[in-house]
């Protein structure tokens, strides 16, 4: 076993595999336990699992496959080692496998794990032949309440009979990643909810503010397109995102006459509009499932990079990366759509500003992969 589980967790993929090579099956379990309890997400906890199941035994390839109610089919999360080629699996791979497959009917019935030594002579296993798949083991994976969520395949090219000592091996690792993945998968559907209701919150918002419908939207896409460009994790977007949806939480307080206010505000009302950034963060702040970013986007994104924004005058990196990229996906949204007080600026106007701003109001390698990702493929306002 390792000698630290935090460095076997944060070590790449190969020496995962080696640390999982281990000849004890019960050593191998606590590994796998041990790493499932602290993956921060359902794919980082596959990983490792699928890499042992195809290193003892004869499968080439292993995939866990992840139910997701919007298209009511089972998505591929992680795969390990050789899959099929060809168009029948790239159709697979896009709109996942469907959930009146008769494999998913007969494994939402079953209680333990299902093998095919030849996938040709079973009606249970229509389709995977096409696939060039011949021998396959699929294990269900179950919620707390028994509903199937996820189903674990593993598969030869060839005819195979699996014999006991690779059940045993099966039957070990997936017993116990079942309980992982019915974990993680609660924890997403968790994730998804709060998702829901900040969404919700932020359109409420929106709403009041007299906000060009659908602004909450296009900019909270446009931030995670960025994100993405400057290498964000799925996790950094996610709380981006959430980010994005909250920004103006604290004009909740705010009253009509300050908010929809169509002329310049007065210094005292300036200063009561200011002063949403920091009741933002006190309300968010309530909300104890957010994590540290998003209270950074609610409360620096009217930060400036050469320090003279508000409320905390940061200046460069002090402002956090999360809440530069936001800032300028939201000024760009302000500028490409029409309010009350303003039209909308035409499309050379905007990317003018934006470059003239970069280095004084945004982050200059932010500003860039702006302007680049804009160039290839601009959102609806910037499009002639």
């Amino acid at each position: 076993m390792p000698d630290s589980i935090p460095d076997f967790v944060n070590s790449t993929p190969e020496r995962q595999a080696v640390a999982l090579a281990e000849p004890s099956l019960s050593r191998l379990t606590l590994q796998l336990m041990r790493l499932g309890l602290q993956a921060p997400d359902l794919g980082s906890a596959m990983q490792p699992v699928l890499t042992a199941l195809v290193e003892r035994t004869s499968a080439v390839g292993a995939g866990y496959f992840q139910f997701r109610d919007a298209t009511l089919a089972y998505h591929a999360r992680a795969t390990v080692g050789e899959m099929p080629t060809g168009p029948a699996l790239a159709s697979l791979l896009a709109h996942g496998l469907p959930g009146n497959l008769p494999l998913i009917e007969k494994l939402a019935e079953a209680d333990e794990t299902l093998y095919f030594a030849d996938t040709r002579e079973s009606a249970t296993t229509e389709g995977f032949p096409e696939l060039g798949v011949q021998g396959l083991c699929a294990s269900p994976v179950r919620n707390r309440e028994g509903e199937l969520v996820g189903a674990l395949l593993a598969h030869t090219f060839c005819p195979h009979p699996w014999d006991e000592a690779e059940r045993v091996v099966v039957s070990s690792v997936t017993g116990l990643l079942s309980l992982l993945a019915a974990r993680l998968h609660a924890e997403e559907r968790e994730q998804a909810a709060h998702e829901g209701a900040l969404r919700a919150l932020g359109l409420s918002l929106e709403a009041r503010d007299a906000e060009t419908q659908g602004h909450t939207d296009r900019v909270t896409r446009l931030s995670e397109r960025l994100g993405e460009r400057l290498g964000l994790s799925s996790s950094e977007l996610r709380e981006l995102r959430w980010g994005a949806y909250l920004h103006d939480l604290g004009k909740i307080s705010l009253p009509d006459q300050i908010l929809l206010y169509e002329g310049p505000l007065t210094p005292e009302m300036r200063q009561r509009m200011c002063a949403h950034v920091a009741e933002g963060v006190r309300l968010a702040g309530e909300l104890p499932f957010l994590p540290q970013t998003v209270l950074d986007v609610i409360g620096a994104h009217h930060e400036r990079w050469d320090g003279t924004g508000y409320p905390l005058g940061l200046r460069r990196e002090e402002i956090p990366l999360a809440a530069r990229i936001f800032a300028i996906c939201d000024v760009y949204d302000a500028l490409a759509s029409v309010r009350p007080y303003k039209q909308a600026w035409e499309k050379e106007d905007i990317l003018n500003y934006l470059r003239a701003a970069s280095g004084q109001h945004f982050d200059p390698s932010v500003t860039a992969a702006l302007l680049e990702l804009l160039s290839e493929d601009p959102p609806p306002q910037l499009q002639s």
